[in-house]
Protein backbone atom coordinates (compact mmCIF):
# COMPACT_ATOMS: atom_id res chain seq x y z
CA UNK A 1 0.00 0.00 0.00
CA UNK A 2 2.61 2.20 0.93
CA UNK A 3 3.97 2.81 -2.79
CA UNK A 4 0.90 4.41 -3.86
CA UNK A 5 0.48 6.93 -0.92
CA UNK A 6 2.36 9.90 -0.40
CA UNK A 7 4.08 10.53 2.65
CA UNK A 8 2.10 12.59 4.10
CA UNK A 9 -0.73 10.02 3.48
CA UNK A 10 1.55 7.47 5.35
CA UNK A 11 1.81 8.98 8.42
CA UNK A 12 -2.10 9.72 8.34
CA UNK A 13 -2.07 6.08 7.65
CA UNK A 14 0.10 4.75 10.66
CA UNK A 15 -1.79 7.80 12.71
CA UNK A 16 -5.14 6.20 12.02
CA UNK A 17 -3.71 2.34 12.70
CA UNK A 18 -2.45 3.46 16.28
CA UNK A 19 -5.69 5.30 17.34
CA UNK A 20 -7.69 2.37 15.89
CA UNK A 21 -5.77 0.27 18.47
CA UNK A 22 -6.31 2.54 21.70
CA UNK A 23 -10.15 2.77 20.71
CA UNK A 24 -13.15 0.38 21.86
CA UNK A 25 -12.91 -2.68 20.02
CA UNK A 26 -16.76 -2.88 19.46
CA UNK A 27 -16.39 0.60 17.66
CA UNK A 28 -14.16 -0.50 15.17
CA UNK A 29 -16.04 -3.95 14.36
CA UNK A 30 -19.92 -3.51 15.02
CA UNK A 31 -19.84 -6.31 16.63
CA UNK A 32 -22.68 -6.66 19.59
CA UNK A 33 -21.48 -6.17 23.19
CA UNK A 34 -21.35 -9.96 23.41
CA UNK A 35 -19.04 -10.12 20.99
CA UNK A 36 -16.93 -7.80 21.96
CA UNK A 37 -15.60 -8.97 24.91
CA UNK A 38 -14.26 -12.25 22.82
CA UNK A 39 -12.22 -9.74 21.20
CA UNK A 40 -8.38 -8.88 22.37
CA UNK A 41 -5.62 -6.62 20.49
CA UNK A 42 -2.26 -7.90 19.63
CA UNK A 43 0.85 -4.33 19.23
CA UNK A 44 4.12 -3.94 19.51
CA UNK A 45 7.38 -2.23 17.69
CA UNK A 46 9.54 -4.19 15.08
CA UNK A 47 13.40 -3.43 15.99
CA UNK A 48 17.23 -4.39 13.74
CA UNK A 49 19.34 -6.05 15.60
CA UNK A 50 20.57 -2.50 17.07
CA UNK A 51 17.33 -1.63 18.80
CA UNK A 52 16.63 0.72 15.91
CA UNK A 53 12.90 0.76 14.71
CA UNK A 54 12.10 -1.34 11.54
CA UNK A 55 9.58 0.46 9.33
CA UNK A 56 8.11 -1.16 6.23
CA UNK A 57 8.23 -4.90 7.34
CA UNK A 58 5.68 -7.13 7.06
CA UNK A 59 3.91 -8.81 10.41
CA UNK A 60 1.75 -11.71 9.99
CA UNK A 61 -0.60 -13.11 12.55
CA UNK A 62 -1.33 -16.94 11.76
CA UNK A 63 -3.84 -18.11 14.02
CA UNK A 64 -6.50 -21.43 13.46
CA UNK A 65 -9.22 -19.35 12.11
CA UNK A 66 -8.32 -18.78 8.37
CA UNK A 67 -7.06 -15.99 6.97
CA UNK A 68 -4.08 -14.68 8.05
CA UNK A 69 -3.81 -10.95 8.87
CA UNK A 70 -0.99 -8.90 7.73
CA UNK A 71 -0.18 -5.20 8.12
CA UNK A 72 3.22 -3.19 7.70
CA UNK A 73 4.85 -1.71 9.98
CA UNK A 74 4.99 2.05 9.90
CA UNK A 75 8.28 4.17 9.77
CA UNK A 76 8.20 4.08 14.12
CA UNK A 77 8.65 0.19 13.27
CA UNK A 78 5.08 0.26 15.20
CA UNK A 79 2.52 -2.87 14.18
CA UNK A 80 -0.96 -3.55 15.14
CA UNK A 81 -3.71 -5.92 15.15
CA UNK A 82 -6.79 -4.65 16.32
CA UNK A 83 -10.54 -6.89 17.13
CA UNK A 84 -8.68 -10.38 16.95
CA UNK A 85 -10.56 -13.18 18.33
CA UNK A 86 -9.32 -14.91 21.12
CA UNK A 87 -7.20 -18.66 20.84
CA UNK A 88 -3.61 -19.42 19.84
CA UNK A 89 -1.68 -17.46 17.69
CA UNK A 90 2.12 -16.77 16.04
CA UNK A 91 3.79 -13.60 14.75
CA UNK A 92 6.08 -13.78 11.83
CA UNK A 93 7.77 -10.70 10.62
CA UNK A 94 9.88 -10.35 7.13
CA UNK A 95 11.65 -7.53 5.03
CA UNK A 96 14.03 -7.72 2.64
CA UNK A 97 17.52 -7.70 3.97
CA UNK A 98 16.83 -9.69 7.28
CA UNK A 99 15.65 -12.70 8.25
CA UNK A 100 12.41 -13.79 9.44
CA UNK A 101 11.57 -13.67 12.77
CA UNK A 102 8.70 -15.93 15.09
CA UNK A 103 7.06 -14.94 17.74
CA UNK A 104 5.14 -17.60 19.99
CA UNK A 105 2.57 -19.55 19.88
CA UNK A 106 1.08 -17.42 22.74
CA UNK A 107 -2.84 -17.28 23.32
CA UNK A 108 -5.34 -14.29 23.42
CA UNK A 109 -7.56 -14.36 26.11
CA UNK A 110 -10.94 -12.30 26.73
CA UNK A 111 -10.69 -8.23 26.23
CA UNK A 112 -6.64 -8.71 26.07
CA UNK A 113 -4.33 -5.99 24.90
CA UNK A 114 -0.74 -7.74 24.48
CA UNK A 115 2.36 -6.10 23.61
CA UNK A 116 5.15 -8.06 21.54
CA UNK A 117 8.26 -6.49 20.38
CA UNK A 118 9.88 -8.56 17.54
CA UNK A 119 13.65 -8.50 16.40
CA UNK A 120 14.63 -8.25 12.89
CA UNK A 121 18.09 -10.25 12.76
CA UNK A 122 20.75 -8.98 9.26
CA UNK A 123 20.05 -11.86 6.85
CA UNK A 124 24.00 -12.66 6.63
CA UNK A 125 23.72 -13.39 10.35
CA UNK A 126 21.18 -16.08 10.13
CA UNK A 127 21.18 -17.86 6.62
CA UNK A 128 23.64 -20.40 5.97
CA UNK A 129 26.79 -19.12 3.58
CA UNK A 130 25.97 -22.70 1.44
CA UNK A 131 22.63 -20.87 0.58
CA UNK A 132 22.39 -19.70 -2.94
CA UNK A 133 19.87 -17.18 -1.74
CA UNK A 134 21.33 -16.48 1.32
CA UNK A 135 22.97 -12.39 1.60
CA UNK A 136 26.75 -12.49 1.42
CA UNK A 137 28.44 -11.80 5.01
CA UNK A 138 31.32 -10.76 6.12
CA UNK A 139 32.85 -13.61 6.73
CA UNK A 140 36.51 -13.35 5.04
CA UNK A 141 39.17 -11.83 7.14
CA UNK A 142 39.67 -8.07 6.43
CA UNK A 143 43.07 -8.02 4.32
CA UNK A 144 44.66 -4.98 6.90
CA UNK A 145 45.34 -5.00 10.72
CA UNK A 146 44.98 -1.20 12.69
CA UNK A 147 47.85 -1.52 14.98
CA UNK A 148 47.78 1.66 16.90
CA UNK A 149 47.43 5.53 16.54
CA UNK A 150 49.64 8.46 16.06
CA UNK A 151 49.20 12.14 16.18
CA UNK A 152 48.57 13.49 12.77
CA UNK A 153 51.01 15.76 12.43
CA UNK A 154 51.90 15.41 8.70
CA UNK A 155 49.07 13.96 6.40
CA UNK A 156 51.34 13.97 3.63
CA UNK A 157 49.38 12.50 0.32
CA UNK A 158 49.11 14.25 -3.07
CA UNK A 159 47.85 18.17 -4.08
CA UNK A 160 47.80 20.93 -2.38
CA UNK A 161 46.62 21.85 1.41
CA UNK A 162 43.06 22.72 0.29
CA UNK A 163 42.64 19.35 -1.00
CA UNK A 164 44.46 17.71 1.78
CA UNK A 165 41.85 19.38 4.19
CA UNK A 166 39.24 18.92 1.92
CA UNK A 167 39.83 15.43 2.14
CA UNK A 168 39.61 16.05 6.21
CA UNK A 169 35.98 17.78 5.70
CA UNK A 170 34.41 14.95 3.57
CA UNK A 171 35.52 12.23 6.09
CA UNK A 172 33.96 13.90 8.99
CA UNK A 173 31.00 14.69 6.83
CA UNK A 174 31.06 10.61 5.97
CA UNK A 175 30.90 9.93 9.66
CA UNK A 176 28.36 12.21 10.44
CA UNK A 177 26.26 10.17 8.28
CA UNK A 178 26.17 7.27 10.83
CA UNK A 179 24.98 9.54 13.55
CA UNK A 180 21.12 9.64 14.27
CA UNK A 181 18.99 12.77 14.06
CA UNK A 182 19.60 15.13 17.37
CA UNK A 183 15.50 15.11 17.57
CA UNK A 184 14.09 11.99 18.92
CA UNK A 185 11.12 10.81 16.81
CA UNK A 186 7.66 11.34 18.03
CA UNK A 187 6.04 9.03 20.38
CA UNK A 188 3.02 7.65 18.79
CA UNK A 189 0.07 6.67 20.18
CA UNK A 190 0.64 2.94 20.59
CA UNK A 191 3.69 3.41 22.72
CA UNK A 192 1.56 6.00 24.65
CA UNK A 193 -0.75 3.67 26.00
CA UNK A 194 1.70 1.42 26.81
CA UNK A 195 3.55 4.59 28.56
CA UNK A 196 0.47 5.57 30.40
CA UNK A 197 -0.29 1.47 31.29
CA UNK A 198 3.46 1.52 32.84
CA UNK A 199 2.99 4.30 34.92
CA UNK A 200 -0.12 3.00 36.45
CA UNK A 201 1.61 -0.26 37.10
CA UNK A 202 4.49 1.27 38.91
CA UNK A 203 1.65 3.42 41.15
CA UNK A 204 0.54 0.05 42.51
CA UNK A 205 3.67 -2.37 42.35
CA UNK A 206 6.84 0.40 42.53
CA UNK A 207 9.04 -2.39 42.53
CA UNK A 208 7.68 -4.11 39.88
CA UNK A 209 11.26 -5.04 37.34
CA UNK A 210 9.66 -5.25 33.92
CA UNK A 211 7.29 -1.99 34.28
CA UNK A 212 10.61 0.11 35.63
CA UNK A 213 12.76 -1.61 32.54
CA UNK A 214 9.70 -1.20 29.64
CA UNK A 215 8.98 2.80 30.74
CA UNK A 216 12.79 3.41 30.97
CA UNK A 217 13.47 1.66 27.70
CA UNK A 218 10.69 3.41 26.06
CA UNK A 219 11.05 7.20 27.10
CA UNK A 220 15.18 6.41 26.10
CA UNK A 221 13.97 5.88 22.58
CA UNK A 222 12.06 9.04 22.82
CA UNK A 223 14.89 10.72 23.47
CA UNK A 224 14.37 11.65 27.18
CA UNK A 225 17.55 9.42 28.93
CA UNK A 226 17.58 11.59 31.74
CA UNK A 227 13.79 10.58 32.84
CA UNK A 228 14.37 7.08 31.67
CA UNK A 229 17.69 7.14 33.84
CA UNK A 230 15.65 7.20 36.57
CA UNK A 231 13.59 3.90 35.81
CA UNK A 232 16.15 1.63 34.59
CA UNK A 233 18.86 2.32 37.75
CA UNK A 234 15.63 1.30 39.34
CA UNK A 235 15.09 -2.25 37.91
CA UNK A 236 19.48 -2.37 38.05
CA UNK A 237 18.58 -2.26 41.74
CA UNK A 238 15.86 -4.79 41.48
CA UNK A 239 17.70 -7.22 39.28
CA UNK A 240 21.51 -6.39 38.92
CA UNK A 241 22.52 -9.47 36.99
CA UNK A 242 19.50 -8.52 34.33
CA UNK A 243 21.40 -8.05 30.79
CA UNK A 244 19.03 -6.56 28.89
CA UNK A 245 17.87 -3.86 31.67
CA UNK A 246 22.37 -3.05 32.01
CA UNK A 247 22.25 -2.66 28.57
CA UNK A 248 19.54 -0.03 28.49
CA UNK A 249 21.45 1.39 31.13
CA UNK A 250 24.58 2.03 29.06
CA UNK A 251 22.36 3.11 26.50
CA UNK A 252 20.82 6.21 28.70
CA UNK A 253 24.38 6.80 30.01
CA UNK A 254 25.60 7.57 26.53
CA UNK A 255 22.74 9.05 25.53
CA UNK A 256 23.99 11.95 28.70
CA UNK A 257 26.77 12.13 27.91
CA UNK A 258 28.31 9.68 31.36
CA UNK A 259 30.56 7.50 28.78
CA UNK A 260 32.86 6.08 31.40
CA UNK A 261 29.82 4.10 33.54
CA UNK A 262 28.32 3.54 29.87
CA UNK A 263 31.57 1.66 29.16
CA UNK A 264 31.57 -0.09 32.77
CA UNK A 265 27.92 -1.52 31.74
CA UNK A 266 28.81 -2.43 28.53
CA UNK A 267 32.21 -4.90 29.55
CA UNK A 268 30.09 -6.17 32.13
CA UNK A 269 27.21 -6.84 29.67
CA UNK A 270 29.84 -8.69 27.24
CA UNK A 271 31.29 -10.77 30.31
CA UNK A 272 28.18 -12.01 31.32
CA UNK A 273 27.25 -13.03 27.88
CA UNK A 274 30.48 -14.90 26.46
CA UNK A 275 30.76 -16.66 29.65
CA UNK A 276 27.31 -18.92 28.35
CA UNK A 277 28.82 -18.77 24.80
CA UNK A 278 26.64 -15.90 23.54
CA UNK A 279 27.72 -12.80 21.05
CA UNK A 280 26.03 -9.64 21.58
CA UNK A 281 27.18 -7.76 18.73
CA UNK A 282 24.67 -4.15 19.33
CA UNK A 283 26.71 -4.45 22.63
CA UNK A 284 30.45 -4.14 20.68
CA UNK A 285 28.59 -1.46 18.39
CA UNK A 286 27.62 0.46 21.06
CA UNK A 287 30.82 0.03 23.21
CA UNK A 288 32.48 1.11 19.96
CA UNK A 289 30.65 4.49 19.84
CA UNK A 290 31.41 5.34 23.49
CA UNK A 291 35.19 4.51 23.19
CA UNK A 292 35.29 7.15 20.53
CA UNK A 293 33.82 9.62 23.09
CA UNK A 294 36.20 8.45 25.95
CA UNK A 295 39.37 9.43 22.95
CA UNK A 296 40.03 5.99 22.46
CA UNK A 297 39.94 5.31 18.95
CA UNK A 298 41.89 2.45 19.00
CA UNK A 299 39.64 0.64 20.85
CA UNK A 300 36.25 1.88 19.33
CA UNK A 301 37.68 0.46 15.96
CA UNK A 302 37.91 -2.68 17.45
CA UNK A 303 34.93 -2.86 19.09
CA UNK A 304 32.92 -1.73 15.88
CA UNK A 305 34.80 -4.74 13.87
CA UNK A 306 34.11 -6.74 16.46
CA UNK A 307 29.97 -5.52 15.45
CA UNK A 308 29.81 -6.04 12.25
CA UNK A 309 31.49 -9.17 11.94
CA UNK A 310 28.86 -10.51 14.74
CA UNK A 311 26.54 -8.70 12.74
CA UNK A 312 27.50 -7.41 8.96
CA UNK A 313 24.47 -5.14 8.59
CA UNK A 314 24.44 -1.60 7.03
CA UNK A 315 24.90 0.46 9.97
CA UNK A 316 27.15 -1.56 11.56
CA UNK A 317 29.74 -2.25 8.20
CA UNK A 318 29.27 1.69 7.48
CA UNK A 319 30.08 3.25 11.15
CA UNK A 320 33.28 0.28 10.86
CA UNK A 321 34.06 2.04 7.38
CA UNK A 322 33.56 5.11 8.69
CA UNK A 323 35.59 5.01 11.75
CA UNK A 324 38.77 3.84 9.58
CA UNK A 325 38.18 6.52 7.31
CA UNK A 326 37.89 9.26 10.01
CA UNK A 327 41.32 8.52 11.30
CA UNK A 328 43.09 8.81 8.01
CA UNK A 329 43.12 4.75 7.68
CA UNK A 330 41.48 5.10 4.00
CA UNK A 331 42.57 1.91 2.28
CA UNK A 332 41.16 -0.34 5.12
CA UNK A 333 37.99 1.91 4.75
CA UNK A 334 37.94 1.08 0.80
CA UNK A 335 37.96 -2.53 1.91
CA UNK A 336 34.92 -2.07 4.70
CA UNK A 337 32.71 0.06 2.02
CA UNK A 338 33.47 -1.65 -0.80
CA UNK A 339 32.10 -5.51 0.72
CA UNK A 340 29.16 -3.22 2.69
CA UNK A 341 28.17 -1.90 -0.88
CA UNK A 342 28.46 -5.49 -2.17
CA UNK A 343 26.00 -6.63 0.88
CA UNK A 344 23.92 -4.10 0.87
CA UNK A 345 23.65 -2.26 -3.13
CA UNK A 346 20.63 -0.02 -2.60
CA UNK A 347 22.62 1.79 0.47
CA UNK A 348 23.67 5.33 -1.08
CA UNK A 349 24.99 6.01 1.92
CA UNK A 350 27.51 3.07 1.52
CA UNK A 351 28.43 4.42 -1.96
CA UNK A 352 28.96 7.71 -0.50
CA UNK A 353 31.54 6.61 2.20
CA UNK A 354 33.07 4.37 -0.58
CA UNK A 355 33.70 7.69 -2.90
CA UNK A 356 34.88 9.82 0.15
CA UNK A 357 37.51 7.03 0.70
CA UNK A 358 39.11 6.64 -2.83
CA UNK A 359 38.64 10.81 -2.91
CA UNK A 360 41.08 10.19 0.71
CA UNK A 361 43.03 7.82 -1.45
CA UNK A 362 43.64 10.55 -4.16
CA UNK A 363 41.52 9.12 -7.07
CA UNK A 364 39.19 11.79 -8.32
CA UNK A 365 37.78 9.58 -10.98
CA UNK A 366 37.01 6.67 -8.50
CA UNK A 367 35.53 8.90 -6.13
CA UNK A 368 33.44 10.61 -8.85
CA UNK A 369 32.18 7.61 -9.98
CA UNK A 370 30.93 5.87 -6.60
CA UNK A 371 29.22 9.23 -5.38
CA UNK A 372 27.48 9.57 -9.00
CA UNK A 373 26.07 5.86 -7.97
CA UNK A 374 25.04 6.83 -5.04
CA UNK A 375 22.95 9.65 -5.95
CA UNK A 376 21.64 7.60 -8.57
CA UNK A 377 20.33 4.79 -6.14
CA UNK A 378 18.46 7.91 -4.22
CA UNK A 379 18.22 10.91 -6.16
CA UNK A 380 15.66 13.20 -3.80
CA UNK A 381 18.90 12.72 -0.72
CA UNK A 382 20.87 15.84 -0.89
CA UNK A 383 23.75 14.06 0.68
CA UNK A 384 25.80 12.64 -2.42
CA UNK A 385 25.26 16.23 -4.46
CA UNK A 386 27.33 18.24 -1.69
CA UNK A 387 29.79 15.36 -1.00
CA UNK A 388 30.55 16.04 -5.26
CA UNK A 389 29.86 19.73 -5.07
CA UNK A 390 32.70 20.00 -1.98
CA UNK A 391 35.02 17.55 -4.03
CA UNK A 392 34.42 19.79 -7.17
CA UNK A 393 35.02 22.88 -5.60
CA UNK A 394 39.09 22.12 -5.10
CA UNK A 395 39.13 20.28 -8.41
CA UNK A 396 40.78 22.02 -11.69
CA UNK A 397 37.78 21.07 -13.87
CA UNK A 398 34.70 18.96 -12.85
CA UNK A 399 33.71 15.76 -14.55
CA UNK A 400 30.87 15.62 -16.88
CA UNK A 401 28.75 13.50 -14.52
CA UNK A 402 29.11 15.05 -11.66
CA UNK A 403 28.26 18.55 -13.57
CA UNK A 404 25.07 16.62 -15.11
CA UNK A 405 23.94 15.09 -11.09
CA UNK A 406 24.59 18.64 -9.55
CA UNK A 407 22.28 20.09 -12.43
CA UNK A 408 19.56 17.19 -11.05
CA UNK A 409 20.47 18.57 -7.45
CA UNK A 410 19.07 21.88 -8.86
CA UNK A 411 16.20 20.32 -10.65
CA UNK A 412 14.94 18.40 -7.80
CA UNK A 413 15.96 21.02 -4.74
CA UNK A 414 15.69 24.55 -6.69
CA UNK A 415 15.22 26.13 -3.44
CA UNK A 416 18.13 24.39 -1.99
CA UNK A 417 21.33 26.95 -1.70
CA UNK A 418 23.71 25.04 -1.76
CA UNK A 419 22.24 22.85 -5.10
CA UNK A 420 22.23 26.45 -6.95
CA UNK A 421 25.86 27.05 -5.53
CA UNK A 422 27.75 23.91 -6.49
CA UNK A 423 25.92 23.66 -10.34
CA UNK A 424 26.68 27.29 -10.59
CA UNK A 425 30.42 26.45 -9.74
CA UNK A 426 31.00 23.54 -11.97
CA UNK A 427 29.76 24.91 -15.17
CA UNK A 428 32.03 28.10 -13.81
CA UNK A 429 34.52 25.43 -13.82
CA UNK A 430 33.91 23.85 -16.92
CA UNK A 431 34.05 27.20 -19.30
CA UNK A 432 36.61 26.39 -22.43
CA UNK A 433 38.45 29.85 -21.03
CA UNK A 434 37.93 32.99 -18.73
CA UNK A 435 36.53 35.09 -22.07
CA UNK A 436 33.84 31.94 -22.71
CA UNK A 437 30.35 33.74 -22.00
CA UNK A 438 28.28 30.72 -22.97
CA UNK A 439 27.28 30.21 -19.21
CA UNK A 440 27.07 33.49 -18.07
CA UNK A 441 23.89 34.66 -17.40
CA UNK A 442 22.92 31.04 -16.16
CA UNK A 443 26.23 30.84 -13.41
CA UNK A 444 25.01 34.42 -12.43
CA UNK A 445 21.10 33.36 -11.83
CA UNK A 446 22.27 30.63 -10.11
CA UNK A 447 24.52 32.47 -7.44
CA UNK A 448 22.03 35.05 -7.26
CA UNK A 449 19.41 32.83 -6.39
CA UNK A 450 21.99 30.86 -4.03
CA UNK A 451 22.55 34.17 -1.88
CA UNK A 452 19.22 35.10 -2.54
CA UNK A 453 18.25 31.82 -0.33
CA UNK A 454 20.90 32.01 2.50
CA UNK A 455 22.41 35.53 2.93
CA UNK A 456 24.60 34.13 4.93
CA UNK A 457 26.40 31.29 1.69
CA UNK A 458 29.58 34.25 1.33
CA UNK A 459 30.62 31.47 -0.85
CA UNK A 460 28.06 32.30 -3.64
CA UNK A 461 28.80 36.30 -3.27
CA UNK A 462 32.51 35.52 -3.27
CA UNK A 463 31.68 34.02 -6.54
CA UNK A 464 29.93 36.37 -7.85
CA UNK A 465 32.74 38.65 -7.37
CA UNK A 466 35.26 36.77 -9.33
CA UNK A 467 32.77 36.20 -12.00
CA UNK A 468 32.55 39.96 -11.96
CA UNK A 469 36.05 40.42 -11.80
CA UNK A 470 36.35 38.40 -15.22
CA UNK A 471 34.75 40.83 -17.06
CA UNK A 472 35.92 43.50 -15.93
CA UNK A 473 33.49 45.02 -13.90
CA UNK A 474 35.47 46.17 -10.91
CA UNK A 475 32.89 47.82 -9.07
CA UNK A 476 30.64 45.26 -9.22
CA UNK A 477 33.44 42.77 -8.02
CA UNK A 478 34.26 45.04 -4.64
CA UNK A 479 30.67 44.92 -3.66
CA UNK A 480 30.08 40.94 -3.99
CA UNK A 481 33.44 40.61 -2.10
CA UNK A 482 31.81 43.15 0.74
CA UNK A 483 28.90 41.16 0.66
CA UNK A 484 30.87 37.99 0.90
CA UNK A 485 32.88 39.10 4.12
CA UNK A 486 30.39 40.52 5.48
CA UNK A 487 28.21 37.43 5.55
CA UNK A 488 31.04 35.39 6.34
CA UNK A 489 33.64 37.73 8.08
CA UNK A 490 36.19 34.63 8.52
CA UNK A 491 36.05 33.22 4.63
CA UNK A 492 39.69 34.54 3.77
CA UNK A 493 39.64 33.77 -0.07
CA UNK A 494 37.24 36.73 0.24
CA UNK A 495 39.21 39.51 1.96
CA UNK A 496 42.42 38.62 -0.40
CA UNK A 497 40.06 39.03 -3.25
CA UNK A 498 38.53 42.01 -1.76
CA UNK A 499 41.97 43.60 -1.32
CA UNK A 500 42.88 43.27 -4.72
CA UNK A 501 39.73 44.45 -6.18
CA UNK A 502 40.70 47.53 -3.86
CA UNK A 503 44.42 47.93 -5.60
CA UNK A 504 43.11 48.13 -8.78
CA UNK A 505 40.71 50.23 -7.94
CA UNK A 506 43.71 53.22 -6.80
CA UNK A 507 42.45 52.49 -3.23
CA UNK A 508 44.96 51.55 -1.13
CA UNK A 509 44.14 52.06 2.24
CA UNK A 510 41.52 49.52 1.95
CA UNK A 511 43.50 46.96 0.19
CA UNK A 512 46.10 47.11 2.77
CA UNK A 513 43.26 46.60 5.11
CA UNK A 514 41.38 43.72 3.88
CA UNK A 515 44.90 42.20 2.95
CA UNK A 516 46.12 42.38 7.04
CA UNK A 517 42.45 40.65 7.84
CA UNK A 518 43.24 38.05 5.06
CA UNK A 519 46.64 37.22 6.68
CA UNK A 520 44.78 37.11 10.58
CA UNK A 521 42.36 35.04 9.37
CA UNK A 522 44.85 32.71 7.17
CA UNK A 523 46.94 32.41 10.69
CA UNK A 524 43.64 31.56 12.85
CA UNK A 525 42.19 28.77 10.57
CA UNK A 526 45.85 27.10 9.90
CA UNK A 527 46.35 27.31 13.78
CA UNK A 528 42.96 25.49 14.47
CA UNK A 529 43.03 22.87 11.53
CA UNK A 530 46.43 21.94 13.45
CA UNK A 531 44.62 21.74 16.60
CA UNK A 532 41.90 19.78 15.13
CA UNK A 533 44.55 17.53 13.36
CA UNK A 534 46.29 16.77 16.80
CA UNK A 535 42.47 16.01 17.87
CA UNK A 536 42.05 13.36 15.25
CA UNK A 537 44.56 10.49 15.86
CA UNK A 538 45.38 8.85 13.32
CA UNK A 539 45.60 4.72 12.68
CA UNK A 540 48.77 3.06 12.27
CA UNK A 541 47.35 -0.05 9.77
CA UNK A 542 49.23 -2.95 8.02
CA UNK A 543 48.09 -4.62 4.78
CA UNK A 544 48.14 -7.73 4.42
CA UNK A 545 51.61 -9.13 2.68
CA UNK A 546 53.13 -5.43 3.28
CA UNK A 547 56.29 -4.83 5.07
CA UNK A 548 55.29 -2.38 6.87
CA UNK A 549 52.64 0.20 8.07
CA UNK A 550 51.07 1.67 5.03
CA UNK A 551 51.89 5.23 3.53
CA UNK A 552 48.88 7.43 5.26
CA UNK A 553 46.84 9.75 3.37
Amino acid sequence: MGRFLSANDSRVAAWILALMCLLDPFFLSGQTVQARTELATVRGIVRDSGGHPVSGATVRLEGKEPGTPTVNTDRDGTYCFASIHLGEFVLRAEKIGYAKATVGPFTLARNESTTKDITLESAGTSVPKSSSDAVPAFFDEPHFTVAGVTDTTNLGGHGSDTVVRNREALAKDTASLSRPPSAASPASAASAATKKHLYEELERQPANFDANFQLGRLLVEEGRAEEGLIYLERASQLKPGDNDNRYELAVARADTGDYERARVDLLAVLNSLDKVGQKKAESHHLLGEVCEKLNDPLEAVREYQRAAEMNPSEPYLFDWGAELLLHHAAEPAVEVFTKGNRLFPDSARMLAGLGASWYALGSYDKAAQRLCEASDLDPANPDPYVFMGKMQAVENAPSPEIVERLERFVRLHPENALANYYYAVSLWKGRKSAQDDENFTQIKSLLEKAVQLDPTLGLGDLQLGILYAERKDLSAAIAAYRRAVEATPDLEQAHYRLAQAYRQAGESSKAQAQLQLYEQISKGKAAEVERQRHQVQQFVYQLRDQAGPSKQQ
